[in-house]
Parts: structure tokens; sequence; C-alpha cells
């Protein structure tokens, strides 16, 4: 059984691997321009980010009932089952499926009837975190939120996703707030492929609680200094900062110094059907390439605890990291 971990990084949608992507575009009549899926799979070679997005943004089409999301959902799950997940954070984003002309519940509800019983068939406790797009509108946003508000049972926080270059976190200043005012946690995308001081304004105007990627602190000592001071967690994802040429090779990587700066960093997986690896997976080309020891693993397996949004359950996050404590390697 592989390490124990927390998946706090994880986009639902990035988990559509291309045989399921061909089950539901049958099943709901969605005409696919690739052959077939080596064809699809081909396709998963991306310049950037914006090249991955594109694609990202094709393949839901494919998404159109309550039990696709389900499907969708339940085969993540599984395979995550299988990586050690024990506790699993989910980004959904849903104004890229009303856009479509879905409704908030057909998400929420399908993305609920995996989750919901996730624990039962899966053994992985969850938490669903809904992203807005930075490259939609701040009034976009605000009317998602509205949307959201009949399931907020269901939503734990709020995040920002997508192309981060020239939409800095300001921008969503309000619909944060909001959030904030609702009880909701708050997190974001910044310092991937957009500037340190993206990651400054989303903790001094968006009062977010973690930093999604962030690997770009390392250029501002100070901004690391406050990482640190504060412990900020960052949710990294090696491989897909390899596929999206943020960083040139793993072994190029910057997390084995972010870790000796004494900064909170997670290890997770960003849209694995895309990039290559889901959470295990991530943990083991780390190993491989950056030599991480034993140690270090555990320690990025408890920090993935201690950064998750369990503080509604302390006894099961404490349970968490005692199997990470017992774990023999």
């Amino acid at each position: 059984m592989p390490l124990p971990k927390a998946e706090l990084h994880l986009h639902i949608e990035g988990t559509l691997e291309p045989d399921l992507a061909f089950e539901l575009a049958a099943r709901n009549g969605v005409k696919l321009r690739y052959a077939d899926t080596d064809e699809l799979r081909e396709a998963y070679r991306f310049e950037d980010l914006q090249s991955f997005l594109d694609l990202y943004y094709e393949l839901m089409a494919v998404l159109r009932t309550e039990q696709d999301f389900e499907d969708l959902a339940d085969a993540y799950l599984a395979r995550a089952a299988a990586q050690g997940v024990r506790h699993a954070e989910i980004f959904f984003d849903p104004q890229a499926h009303l856009a479509r002309g879905l409704d908030m519940g057909t998400v929420v509800e399908g993305l609920w009837r995996a989750l919901g019983r996730s624990e039962e068939n899966h053994g992985i406790s969850t938490k669903l975190i809904m992203c807005f797009l930075r490259d939609e509108s701040a009034d976009s946003a605000l009317e998602t939120l509205e949307a959201a508000r009949p399931y907020l049972d269901r939503i734990t926080g709020i995040g920002l996703d997508s192309a981060e270059v020239g939409h800095p976190p300001v921008k969503f200043r309000e619909v944060y707030e909001a959030a904030a005012a609702l009880g909701l946690r708050r997190v974001a995308h910044a310092g991937e492929e957009g500037p340190p001081e993206y990651i400054t304004e989303a903790l001094d105007l968006l009062g977010v609680e973690r930093v999604d990627h962030g690997l770009r602190c390392m250029e501002d000592p100070a901004l690391v200094e406050r990482l640190v001071r504060e412990r900020v967690p960052l949710t990294l994802c090696p491989l897909s900062n390899v596929r999206l040429r943020t960083v040139d090779t793993l072994a190029d990587h910057p997390l084995p110094a972010m870790l000796d700066a004494g900064l909170l960093c997670t290890v997770n997986s960003d849209d694995p059907a895309y990039f290559g690896g889901y959470a295990d997976e991530n943990f083991q080309a780390v190993r491989e390439s950056l030599g991480l020891t034993e140690e270090r693993l555990r320690e990025l397996a408890r920090n993935s605890f201690v950064a998750s949004f369990l503080e509604d359950d302390e006894e099961r996050r404490a349970r968490y990291l005692a199997e990470v404590d017992a774990y023999a390697f």
C-alpha cells in the first residue's frame, strides 16, 4: 500500500481519462474530433498552460448529466484509493459547465452522489471546492457564487484557476469577500505562471488560507520568509509543472529547496489524466528525480493532512497523521 496522503490540488474535470471520455461521448451523442483513445492521448502533449486548457475545456462537452459527473468522480476516487489517498479536497469548475447550458445542481448533485459515499466505497473522506475561472469576469464569479447558494452544505470552499497571466487576484476581491462572509474556505492558484506578486495579492486581498502551486515564491526571499512564518501551505504539482513547461525537467524542480527553506509544501496531481500521473505517481517521481529521502516523503504526507481543511474533524486528522507516522517504507 502506498504512503497515506491527502490530495489538495485536484481538478475533477482533469481526471477525465480518454476511455471514459469516449464512453460518455457515446452515451450522450457527442462527436469527438479524435478517431480513438490513442489519437486523443497523442493530443495530451502541451506547449504551455493555454494549450492544455484548450483541450481541457473541449473535452468537457461529454459531461452532460448527473450520472456523468458521478461516474467521473467515482473513477477518480477508485484510482486515488489505490494511490494511498485517504482524504481528497476536490476542485470543480462550474462556469465551464454553466456556459454549456448545464445547471449548478446537475454538477454538484452528480459529484456528490460519488463523494457522499466515497468513504464507504473507497475509504476516502472528501471535501468539494468550487473554483472560479480567472479569465472570466468578476461579475461571472459573483453570479456563480449566487447560483451555488442552495448547495453550500456540499461545498467547503472556493478557489481560483485557469489562465493566470494577466488576471491578477485583485480582480476577484469582491467575490472572495462574499465567500468569506458565507463561511467558505479560500484558496487560489498563484505563482505558477504568474509572478510572485500574485501570491502576495492572493494572501492580502483574497485572504487565501492555502496557495495552489506557488512555486515562483522562490524568486522573492521576503515572500518565502512570510510563507514560512505564517505556515501557509503550498499545493505543488510536480508532473503538471513539467508537462506545462513551468520547469524544464523534474530534476530542475525547486521542491527540495522549498522544503529546505521550511515551506509547508504538499505534492498533488492537478489534472492527472492529462499530466501522466496520479498522487502516488507524483510522489514516486519526485523521490526518483529529486532524491528525496523516506523521511522527506513522510514530511510531505504529513504536510498534506496538516494543510487539509479538517478543522471540523480533528480526530480524523490525528488518525490520518498517525497512519503516516506508522507507515513502513
